[in-house]
C-alpha cells in the first residue's frame, strides 16, 4: 500500500493537501435541501458535478439520491448559464411539481458570475413559477469552505427565504441540528416530544434518507419540513442552533429578522452536552424534564461506570467535521480517554482552540489541526509519531486502520462501506450508548485478537 511510504518527518505544508479531510460546499448544500418536504435540490453547473454530488450521498445513505443540474456546456461556460437555469426552472415545475427548488451553485457558475437572485426573478416574472412555489438558493463554490459550510449556507437560505414574523409568539422552539444523520434528527424530535415540546427542526432529513421500503416509489417522501413551518419560524420563542459551524448563521439571522432569540450549542453527543441540550430546550420551553428522559440519562451512566476499565488512558485520534469533533472529543474526555490527534478539513480558528480547552484537563500536549492543510496524510504522520489504540473517523481511514493495525469506529461523513447509520443515532443518551457501544466492541474485540491463549477470557 501506498500509506507504508509515509514518512514521520512532519513538514509544514502551504500549497498541497493530500487526502483531505472534507468534501465540497454543494454535497452539504444538497443534504440540506432534502430536509424541506417536496424539495428537489438544483445544481447550478455542469453535469458532471451533479454525478458527483449525488453518488456522494448515494454511497453514504443508501438510498436513491434525486437532483438536477442545469448542465452547462461550453457555451455556458463562456456565456454564462441564465439560459440554461430559465429553462431548467421551467422543466423542473412541469416534470416533477416541487413545492420548492433549492438551487445551489458549483465552482463554474461562481467563476461565471452568474446572478441566481437575478435569474430567479426573471423566471418568475416569465411565468415559469408556478403560484405557491417557491425558489430559494445559495452560494457554494468548492474551491472555498467544505460540505459543512455549504450546508450551513442552505439552511442560512431557508431563514432568509421563508422565516416571517407576525409579531405574535406560537410557542413553539426552533431547533437547527446541524450535519447530522436522518436517525439524529429523529432522535432530537423524540427528546423533545417526551418534554411536550412543540418544535420546528429544520432542516429534517428523518423519513426522508432512511425512509422504509414500501415497494411503492415517491419522488417525494411525506417528510422533511414543510415551508409551512420554516415560515412559522420567525414567530417561535428561541431557536436552538445544534454547532457553530453548521447552524449558528441561520440561528443568528433568524434573531436578527424576526427577532426570535438563539442558543448556540454543541452537538448533543455524550453526556455533558446532552445535558447541557436538555436543560436548555427546558429553559427556552419554560417546562420540566420528565422521569423518562431522566431514566434514559441514568442508564447512559451506568454503560460508563460498568465499562470505564477498558476506556481509562485509551489514546485515540480522530477526523472529521468540527461540530462533530468537539461534541465527540468532550465525550472521550469525560470517559478518561486520550484524543490527541484531531484533524478537520473545514476551516475555523475557533475549533483548534476549543478543543485545546477541552483537552487542557489532559495535562498533555494535543495534535489539532484544521483547515486546507488539514489532511488525513498529517494525521497518519502523527500517528506514526505517537501511536493510537482507537481511530474514529469516515470510511477513508480505514486505510491508515488497516496499515497501522488499529481499530476504527465509524462514524461521520461520508461512511460508504457499512450500512445502518442512517437508522441509528449517536445524539441523546440513547445515540450515545449506540457510540460507546461500538468504542468498547472494537477495543475488546481487539483484545480478544491479541490475548494469548492464558489471558483469553470468556467473561470481560
Amino acid at each position: 500500500m501506498l500509506l507504508r511510504h509515509t514518512k514521520p518527518d512532519v513538514m509544514e505544508r502551504t500549497a498541497l493537501t493530500i487526502n483531505p479531510a472534507k468534501t465540497c460546499q454543494p454535497i452539504g448544500a444538497m443534504y440540506a435541501a432534502f430536509g424541506i418536504r417536496g424539495c428537489m435540490p438544483h445544481s447550478h453547473g455542469s453535469q458532471g458535478c451533479c454525478a458527483y454530488h449525488r453518488s456522494a450521498l448515494t454511497r453514504h445513505y443508501k438510498e436513491p439520491v434525486s437532483a438536477t443540474t442545469s448542465s452547462f456546456t461550453e457555451g455556458s461556460s463562456v456565456f454564462g448559464g441564465q439560459v440554461n437555469l430559465l429553462s431548467a426552472i421551467e422543466n423542473i415545475f412541469t416534470i416533477y411539481n416541487p413545492d420548492v427548488i433549492a438551487l445551489h451553485t458549483t465552482c463554474l457558475s461562481e467563476t461565471i458570475g452568474d446572478d441566481i437572485p437575478q435569474i430567479a426573478d426573471k423566471a418568475a416574472k416569465e411565468g415559469k413559477v408556478p403560484s405557491g412555489k417557491h425558489i430559494i438558493h445559495c452560494n457554494t463554490p468548492s474551491y472555498v469552505g467544505s460540505h459543512v459550510t455549504g450546508f450551513a449556507g442552505m439552511v442560512k437560505a431557508m431563514v432568509h427565504y421563508f422565516a416571517q414574523s407576525t409579531g405574535k409568539r406560537n410557542g413553539s422552539v426552533n431547533i437547527i441540528p446541524g450535519w447530522v444523520e436522518p436517525s439524529d434528527m429523529e432522535e432530537i424530535k423524540r427528546l423533545a416530544g417526551l418534554m411536550g415540546i412543540k418544535s420546528t427542526l429544520f432542516p429534517d432529513t428523518s423519513g426522508v434518507l432512511n425512509g422504509p421500503l414500501t415497494g411503492e416509489y415517491r419522488m417525494f417522501p411525506d417528510a422533511g419540513t414543510p415551508v409551512s413551518a420554516l415560515q412559522a419560524a420567525g414567530d417561535a420563542v428561541g431557536t436552538l442552533a445544534l454547532g457553530e459551524w453548521a447552524s449558528a448563521e441561520a440561528a443568528r439571522l433568524l434573531d436578527s429578522k424576526c427577532k426570535v432569540p438563539c442558543k448556540v450549542l454543541d452537538l448533543p453527543i455524550g453526556l455533558a452536552a446532552t445535558d447541557r441540550f436538555i436543560d436548555t430546550l427546558r429553559t427556552v420551553a419554560g417546562t420540566t424534564v420528565p422521569d423518562s428522559v431522566e431514566f434514559e440519562r441514568g442508564q447512559l451512566v451506568d454503560v460508563i461506570s460498568d465499562y470505564h476499565q477498558w476506556l481509562y488512558g485509551k489514546k485515540v485520534a480522530l477526523v472529521g467535521d468540527p461540530d462533530q469533533l468537539i461534541a465527540l472529543t468532550e465525550f472521550l474526555v469525560s470517559l478518561d480517554m486520550q484524543p490527541i490527534h484531531i484533524v478537520s478539513g473545514t476551516p475555523g480558528k475557533r475549533f483548534e482552540a476549543r478543543i485545546k480547552e477541552i483537552t487542557e484537563p489532559l495535562g498533555r500536549p494535543v495534535n489539532v489541526r484544521c483547515g486546507a492543510n488539514a489532511d488525513m496524510f498529517l494525521l497518519h504522520q502523527w500517528m506514526l509519531n505517537e501511536p493510537v489504540e482507537l481511530i474514529i473517523g469516515n470510511t477513508y481511514c480505514k486505510y491508515m486502520a488497516r496499515d497501522l493495525d488499529v481499530p476504527l469506529v465509524r462514524h461521520g461523513f461520508p461512511i460508504l462501506d457499512r450500512p445502518g447509520h442512517q437508522y441509528f443515532p449517536t445524539v441523546g443518551y440513547k445515540g450515545a450508548m449506540r457510540l460507546l457501544e461500538k468504542i468498547l466492541s472494537a477495543l475488546l474485540d481487539r483484545k480478544d485478537r491479541d490475548d494469548p491463549e492464558e489471558t483469553f477470557e470468556l467473561v470481560i
